[in-house]
């Protein structure tokens, strides 16, 4: 079924609990999105659904009210370690989120208790807050989920706990499957009961999603949602107010305008979205020296622990939150992000535009922007930390644009390198496979010895010189000579790399971690459906043909993304 309609929390033709209604009244949320007046009197009614609609269209209340009503409704009630509904989301920022909403409404009702179960953290803290406080409501990440099955000889049985379980629900379960969760979604619903009512959330529709509702669900109501003015046969995957803009600049530029751009909106609140953790890191301290009267705040994957708590303190900053352009323009609101593009990058719009169906508006460069380089370039000369985390900056970003899955439009051969490392302020050129046996007459090195320069930290820096006073003694024993290992290009080294990569994710599996590891298979059907079309070999129609019921996600984080409340 569509739906399209909306209307007030009193017209559903089911009654809402006065709890609901209140807490609903406290969050601001006078009226229904069509998700919600569609899916919430199929879910109430003992119906499973499959809702496929748009980012930020509301689908949080969409399952978080039926969740409620449905265990109000209860013959009995849950004991504190009954598990009587568990909510999966791919991400532990995005678990967080729900679990605050879910908060808003489980404080009218003290007889529920919840629990967020994510990676991050200690598993045994998880065990012994459960084991504690019990978990009627279980908001978590599949791996952590996961992880908590199999801790019976710690003391939790949890299978035995979700017997009475009532209510399940795969939030944005297309990413759930592009991030690899497919396995651990398997085994978790394998430890569930079959009577109960599921409910399958989604942004997009895809032959894997459509697997994992014909595996989890029975006889589903599917819901398809459009918002006002969207036709039907569009496959938009954006809210319609979402303003997307590209900017065109070459690479050593591009620094100097996101600057330029911050400086110029200093009271909204931004995410600034790097393609590696070491970008996140070098440019995160370069921005909280240069934009002065705001707070910068990086945070990337390998942060682990710290994770949660720069999340939370971002969040709870003055303004309104935005996370990637699906956590922006939701539910009615409108907001924009902006992509920066290198000159031989353009074509990506015409791919985003023909694939993803999301259009896109050109911003100009800025015009008489300050040159921040040399300033960053200082920086470096002063403290090794940031003359180094530059270097490991550089080096991973090209690492990661050798292996960008749409290689067809972002091609390592056509990198300016001397342009790039302007971009970076590096005092020289890093030593690399990638640059090997290439020449960089654009590129001045800087005339300083850069093993001379120290560390500010003291501590750190008398550890290096601890470690240089090592290296020279092992070079007088060996004669002189200076240890030297050959490192390959990162295309030869790829075979290491997937066996590490599979050890690597058994590992985490094993750990309860929450494993990113993205399926980009169809993407690359998809470029080389472009490569037909732009060489004349198809028609466009013939193109968009093909591409009908595909499943294609570009990772905005490949380049520079910024994204702020419109």
């Amino acid at each position: 079924m569509e739906a399209v309609t909306e209307g007030s929390w009193e017209s559903l033709p089911v009654a809402l609990s006065p709890g609901v209604l209140q807490a609903l009244r406290e969050l601001g949320f006078a009226r229904m999105t069509p998700v919600q007046s569609a899916t919430i009197p199929l879910f109430m009614n003992n119906k499973d659904v499959a809702a496929e609609a748009v980012t930020g269209s509301g689908k949080t209340l969409a399952f978080v009210i039926p969740i409620l009503e449905i265990l109000l409704r209860r013959e009995e009630k849950l004991k504190k370690m009954q598990v009587g509904a568990i909510i999966i989301t791919p991400t532990r920022e995005l678990a967080i989120q729900i679990d605050e909403v879910l908060s808003h409404f489980t404080k009218h009702f003290p007889k529920f208790s919840q629990i967020l179960l994510i990676g991050g953290r200690n598993p045994m803290e998880d065990v012994e807050k459960f084991k504690e406080r019990g978990g009627n409501i279980i908001v978590a990440t599949p791996g952590r989920l996961e992880d908590l099955f199999r801790r019976k000889a710690d003391g939790l049985d949890l299978a035995s706990y979700v017997k009475s379980l009532d209510v399940l629900v795969l939030d944005e379960a297309d990413r759930l499957l592009d991030m690899g969760f497919e396995a651990s979604l398997n085994t978790i619903l394998d430890f569930l009961p079959k009577q109960r009512r599921t409910g399958l959330f989604s942004a997009t529709q895809t032959q894997e999603v459509e697997n994992l509702v014909r595996a989890g669900l029975r006889n589903p109501v599917r819901i398809s949602v459009k918002e006002k003015g969207v036709a039907a046969s569009n496959t938009q995957k954006t809210p319609t107010r979402l303003e997307n803009y590209y900017m065109i600049c070459k690479a050593d530029e591009k620094f100097n305008q996101l600057v330029h751009f911050l400086r110029q909106h200093k009271q909204e609140k931004h995410l600034v979205f790097f393609s590696t953790c070491a970008c996140v890191e070098y440019y995160g301290k370069a921005l909280e020296s240069l934009i002065k009267q705001v707070k910068i705040m990086s945070i990337h994957g390998k942060m682990k622990h710290k994770r949660n708590k720069i999340f939370t303190e971002f969040r709870k900053l003055p303004g309104a939150f935005v996370h990637r352009c699906g956590r922006t323009a939701r539910i009615g609101n409108v907001g924009s992000a902006l992509v920066f593009l290198l000159p031989m990058e353009e074509s990506y719009i015409n791919f985003l535009s023909i694939n993803q169906k999301c259009p896109m508006q050109e911003m100009k460069p800025q015009t008489n922007v300050l040159d921040l380089l040399p300033k960053l370039k200082s920086m470096a000369l002063a403290d090794r930390a940031v003359f180094e985390k530059g270097m490991k900056a550089f080096v991973s970003y090209v690492q990661a644009y050798a292996k960008h899955e749409c290689n067809l439009i972002f091609r390592i051969k056509d990198l300016d390198f001397a342009s790039l490392a302007k971009g970076f302020a590096l005092l020289k050129m890093p030593k690399m496979p990638e640059l090997r046996g290439k020449c960089f007459p654009d590129f001045t090195p800087v005339t300083v010895n850069t093993d001379s320069i120290s560390f500010k930290d003291k501590n750190r820096e008398k550890q290096r010189q601890k470690q240089l006073e090592q290296q020279r003694k092992e070079r007088e024993e060996n004669g002189g000579k200076k240890k030297f290992i050959k490192n390959k290009a990162w295309s030869k080294q790829k075979a290491k790399r997937e066996k590490k990569k599979k050890v690597t994710a058994k590992r985490k599996h094993e750990e309860g971690s929450d494993i990113e590891d993205e399926d980009m298979e169809e993407l690359l059907n998809d470029t080389r459906l472009l490569k037909r079309l732009k060489k004349g070999k198809i028609s466009e129609e013939e193109f968009e043909k093909r591409l009908t019921g595909s499943h294609s996600r570009l990772k905005a984080e490949t380049v520079a993304d910024l994204e702020s409340e419109g």
